[in-house]
């Protein structure tokens, strides 16, 4: 356990000496000690009297001084803190000038005792190592100048060079116990101290330059678990890994964070809120458990605590929507997302319907289910998987599900109405995100009323990730409605983590087998025997399988020899229109009578 903590330490100071070193202060602080200098060189270059020496260099030394001095005020924290080191090299050649250029010795040991400054910010900001190059080449510097000056003995030098080494040393010290207050010692990242102080500089940088920097929180799915299970050093050791394979993959100005527990932040100033989702997807691609995530981006005006409560909102809403997601919360929309949502508004949404077959009635079709299409016209190719996505991480889900919902119902009743003889049942997909809201349960019984669609013939289909997030609220919500008649199918069934106890207990009334089971059914070998066993845990939990997926009549042929009693797919039907799917219900009803 020691070995990876001191390796992502030693990674962390090697990067950066001091966790304070961000550009911000980095600028302040070098700016002002530039400043201070020069001017103070000034004040003692004015009393200088007349000697060896050359007046003019020492006051070019002190302006050239002043002015890097405002230049790093007004526009250092836009410098890398990689080039701090030149610009404390460039002030330490400064004073050696100035020192060996003074008219008078007693002038020039007061000058030399400007290398003290180099100390300070080198031993404050920069590694150890670094640090130390510094502070000697400052040392070495005051006694070589002041040799060869000639008018002042080498000891003399003794006094300003020891200071520079004490105070050097001293600050050092101090500075990495300040650090270490902003370090996680597990992970060698920032903690939340850390992090919390970056990100208010980075806000009071951006409210000069009119950035506006993005936040990500990050939390690692089923880490409790992995601690019940393998214990607490395990659990440590895949924080260590996360944060170093992150760590590799984030640019240098960049800051991440362990927030807590197994929660990162990770700080983007230049990124917009799409480019930081593109930098969370790379995340959760190298994550060995999955992560869920919450973007969003500062607005002017806004305090840090603020920003992270919105950024927060986004990461609880991917977890309840079933985790191993991103959510991107923001009062900002892309132009996909404003297109989604004029689409809404105009209703200009298509829902197709698909055929769900009875297989032991020798598929008699007995159901549809609605899948929402859209055609944008920025993006042709949006697939239904992204409007889905975009509606949940810009806050559009509900709008989308109450305008589908109401469609497939109020076309559902006019099948029915052409079908009399024969109840049919109408299944719609409900985001995770829709289920766990308050009054979801009263826009369901609107839609009901309003379309004249009985309950009992509407199944809402669950994603089975769903019901791994702990969401008490979700749960509640599936009672409810079944309390009202309406059927609850767990869907892609076979593709989540829940275990057998609790889909024992789930409120459910179907489960939705997952086409890539199906799929693994072809002429050329055996039906696989997790089939056999899903057939038989149905008959055992009383629930029937709806089979997915299903395109060839071999397929549906083993699924009706291995007990599965409905199933949809291709062989029975493509997604249709409302009038294409009453034609075809019509050519079922007559072909079976």
């Amino acid at each position: 356990m020691g070995q990876p903590k001191d390796r992502s330490n030693r990674v962390a100071r090697d990067r950066a000496g001091s966790a304070l070193a961000t550009s911000i202060v980095m600028a302040r602080t070098t700016g002002g000690l530039f400043l201070l200098g020069g001017l103070l060189g000034f004040v003692v270059t004015t009393q200088m009297p007349a000697g060896p020496g050359n007046l003019m260099v020492v006051y070019g030394a002190a302006v050239a001084s002043i002015l890097f001095g405002i230049v790093l005020l007004i526009w250092g924290e836009l410098l890398p803190p990689r080039y701090h080191q030149g610009l404390v090299g460039i002030a330490t050649i400064l004073i050696s000038i100035a020192i060996y250029q003074s008219t008078s010795a007693i002038a020039a040991l007061s000058l030399a005792s400007f290398y003290v400054f180099i100390a300070c910010d080198a031993s404050f900001f920069f590694t150890w190592l670094r640090s130390i190059l510094q502070s000697g080449f400052a040392v070495v510097c005051c006694i070589v100048v002041i040799v060869i000056r000639g008018d002042l003995p080498w000891w003399c030098a003794v006094v300003p060079a020891g200071a520079t080494v004490a105070v050097g040393a001293a600050v050092s010290v101090l500075g990495r116990l300040a650090s270490d207050a902003d370090i996680d010692v597990l992970t060698g990242l920032l903690n939340r101290r850390g992090f919390d102080r970056a990100l208010n500089a980075e806000i009071g940088k951006a409210s000069r330059s009119g950035l506006q920097p993005a936040l990500v929180l990050v939390n690692l799915d089923r880490f409790s678990s992995i601690n019940e299970q393998h214990g607490y050093r395990a659990g440590d050791v895949v924080l260590q890994n996360t944060a170093e394979t992150w760590r590799n993959l984030i640019g240098p100005r960049h800051r991440l964070a362990r927030y807590g527990g197994d929660e990162f932040a990770l700080l983007l100033p230049e990124l917009s809120e799409l480019e930081a989702m593109e930098m969370t997807e790379k995340l959760r691609e190298v994550s060995s458990t999955g992560c869920s995530a919450g973007v969003t981006s500062w607005q002017p005006g806004e305090s840090a605590s603020f920003l992270v409560s919105r950024a927060d909102v986004g990461l609880y809403r991917a977890k309840q929507a079933g985790r191993n997601r991103t959510v991107l919360e923001s009062s900002r929309r892309p132009p996909l997302a404003l297109e989604l949502l004029e689409a809404i508004a105009r209703e200009t949404l298509d829902v197709h319907y698909q055929p769900i077959v009875s297989l032991q009635d020798g598929g008699t079709t007995v159901g549809i289910e609605a899948l929402v299409r859209w055609q944008s016209e920025t993006q042709p190719g949006v697939t239904p998987e992204e409007v889905i996505r975009v509606a949940e991480e810009h806050d559009l889900i509900t709008k989308l599900d109450q305008l589908v919902l109401h469609r497939a119902c109020h076309d559902a009743a006019v099948l029915q109405a052409g079908a009399p003889d024969r109840q049919l049942v109408l299944s719609v997909n409900v985001s995770g995100l829709e289920l766990i809201e308050a009054d979801y349960i009263t826009r369901v019984d609107e839609v009901l009323r309003a379309t004249g669609w009985l309950a009992h013939q509407l199944v809402l289909e669950v994603t089975e990730s769903v019901l791994d997030v702990d969401t008490p609220a979700a749960i509640d919500s599936m009672r409810a409605l079944r309390a009202r008649g309406i059927r609850i199918a767990i869907d892609d069934f076979g593709t989540g983590y829940s275990s057998l106890s609790r889909l024992k207990t789930v409120p459910a009334d179907f489960l939705k087998l997952d086409h890539s089971f199906v799929t693994a059914i072809t002429p050329d070998a055996s039906a696989p025997p997790l089939l056999e066993v899903i057939a038989l845990l149905s008959v055992a939990l009383g629930l029937p399988v709806i089979a997915e997926g299903v395109e060839t009549p071999h397929q549906a042929e083993v699924l009706t020899e291995l007990g599965y009693l409905l199933a949809q797919g291709f062989h029975y039907g493509k997604p249709q229109s409302a009038d294409d799917i009453a034609l075809s219900l019509r050519t079922n009803l007559a072909s079976s009578a």
